[in-house]
C-alpha cells in the first residue's frame, strides 16, 4: 500500500436530527461533519467519517475540512498518516476510510454474532414516558442523561426512574460533567445503595483538580465510575492507563484519532470498556461498531442505542434495539449516506 496514489473527496453535511438531544452541554439539535471517501486505482472505494464533538476537545469541522483541502485530491497512505494528531475526528475518518484497502485489526470477529446495547433515555421526567417501550423492546440496560435540571429533583426522580425498570436491570447514570465534587458526592451516595450501573463523567475534565478529584471519587464510593469527555485521543487513554484507573473507560472510537493502536493498549492493560456512540451517522457507526465486535476483551452494553436518530434514515446506524448483530453491521450502507449528500 505504500506509495499507492489514493483518490480523496468530501462531503460535509448537516442533518437536524429526529428530536433533539438534551444533555449537561445543552440541547443539541442536528449533527455536523464531514464523510471522506478515498479511491485507488483500481477502483476499489473506502468512506469514513469526522463527526467532532469541540466541546469534548476534538477539533472543529472547519479545522477538519481545511486540513482535507490541503491534502487535495490525490494522496498517498504516507501523506493521510501525516495529518496532525490534533485533528482526531479526521484521522479516525481517513483510518477507516484507508482500512478498506487492507486487512487489519478493526474487521468483526467471530467471537460474538451478537452484542448488547443500552437504550438512551432522555433527561428529566422525560424518561418515565420512553421506558416501557424499550423494555418492551427488550432493553435491559438504561442510560439516563443527568446533570442538566435541579439536582434535587433529579434525585428525586431517580427512584420513579429505577421503579419502571424490569428486575434485573441495569442503570447508568450519564452526568457529562456537570457537578462539582460535593454534588458528585451526593449522587454517588444515592447511587451506592441502588442498581446503578456506573456513574459516567461525573466531573467536567476541565474542572479544578479534575483527575485528582476523579480519582479520590472512584476510591470513596462503591459504584463505579466511567470515564468519557476525559478520553479524547491517545494521549488521554494512555494517561489514565498509567494512572491504573480502576473505572471504566467509555470510549468513542470517532474521537480517538486512529483507534488500531489506542484499542490494543486498553485490551493489553485488560481495560473494562465501553463502546460508545458520537451520534455519528451510518458512516462513521459501521467503522466504530466493527472495532467494538473485533474486541476481545471484558466489554459491557454498547452506548450504540441511539437510532432512529436523523430524519433520513439512510445516515442511521442499526435499529435501537437490545443487541446490534455483525449482520446488521455489515448491511450499513456508506456509499447510500455519501450518495445521499450530493
Amino acid at each position: 500500500m505504500q506509495g499507492m496514489a489514493l483518490r480523496l473527496l468530501h462531503r460535509r453535511y448537516t442533518l437536524p436530527f429526529r428530536a433533539p438531544v438534551r444533555t449537561a452541554h445543552g440541547m443539541w439539535a442536528e449533527r455536523a461533519g464531514v464523510i471522506v471517501r478515498l479511491e485507488d486505482e483500481g477502483g476499489r472505494v473506502g468512506y469514513g467519517e469526522a463527526a467532532p464533538i469541540p466541546w469534548f476537545g476534538t477539533e472543529t469541522i472547519e479545522e477538519a475540512e481545511a486540513a482535507l483541502n490541503v491534502l487535495g485530491e490525490w494522496v498517498t497512505p504516507e501523506q493521510l498518516a501525516a495529518v496532525p494528531a490534533e485533528l482526531r475526528c479526521l484521522r479516525f475518518a481517513l483510518a477507516g476510510a484507508l482500512a478498506e484497502f487492507g486487512e487489519d485489526e478493526r474487521r468483526i470477529a467471530d467471537n460474538a454474532p451478537y452484542l448488547p446495547v443500552a437504550a438512551l433515555l432522555a433527561a428529566g421526567r422525560g424518561a418515565l414516558t420512553q421506558i416501557a417501550s424499550k423494555v418492551e423492546l427488550g432493553f435491559r440496560t438504561f442510560k439516563w442523561k443527568v446533570g442538566v435540571g435541579d439536582i434535587g429533583d433529579e434525585l428525586a426522580l431517580l427512584d420513579d426512574v429505577i421503579g419502571e425498570l424490569p428486575s434485573g436491570s441495569k442503570l447508568r447514570l450519564d452526568a457529562n460533567g456537570a457537578w462539582d465534587r460535593r454534588q458528585a458526592e451526593r449522587w454517588l451516595e444515592r447511587a451506592a445503595e441502588r442498581p446503578i450501573e456506573f456513574v459516567e463523567q461525573p466531573i467536567a475534565p476541565d474542572a479544578r483538580a479534575a483527575d485528582d478529584v476523579l480519582r479520590g471519587l472512584a476510591g470513596d464510593f462503591p459504584t463505579p465510575i466511567a470515564l468519557d469527555e476525559s478520553l479524547v485521543g491517545a494521549h488521554d487513554v494512555e494517561r489514565w492507563l498509567a494512572a491504573a484507573w480502576p473505572g471504566i473507560f467509555v470510549i468513542k472510537p470517532a474521537l480517538l484519532g486512529d483507534p488500531v493502536p489506542v484499542l490494543a493498549r486498553l485490551a493489553e492493560a485488560k481495560a473494562d470498556v465501553v463502546f460508545s456512540s458520537a451520534l455519528e451517522t451510518a458512516v462513521g457507526a459501521k467503522a466504530a461498531l466493527e472495532l467494538a465486535f473485533a474486541w476481545r476483551g471484558k466489554l459491557r452494553a454498547l452506548g450504540f442505542g441511539v437510532w432512529p436518530l436523523f430524519n433520513m434514515s439512510v445516515f442511521d446506524g442499526p435499529f435501537g434495539a437490545p443487541f446490534i448483530r455483525s449482520e446488521d453491521v455489515e448491511r450499513l450502507n456508506p456509499e447510500a449516506a455519501w450518495t445521499a449528500l450530493s
